[in-house]
């Protein structure tokens, strides 16, 4: 083995898991849904910037009482 190819593999190795580190924080924050203030307020944001934007408290507070008058579609399974 020369001296520039170990150098290439952990390059290679550390890339590979960067990419498989945010693969797992994006499906982990997609799941729990943790992304989805996000995707809110980008969304309320380029439809009108001067309206305001909810805070992260009120927002998942109309998130759990919009699912929790859903007794079809809720998170609740009893």
């Amino acid at each position: 083995m020369n001296g520039t190819t170990a150098p290439a593999t952990r390059t290679r190795v550390a890339g590979t898991a960067r990419r498989v580190g945010r693969w797992l924080r994006w499906y982990l924050r997609e799941v729990t849904g943790e992304s989805a203030y996000d995707r809110y307020t980008a969304r309320a944001r380029a439809q009108d910037p001067a309206v305001r934007v909810l805070t992260r408290r009120e927002f998942e507070r109309m998130r759990m009482d919009a699912r929790a008058a859903d007794p079809q579609g809720g998170a609740r399974c009893c």
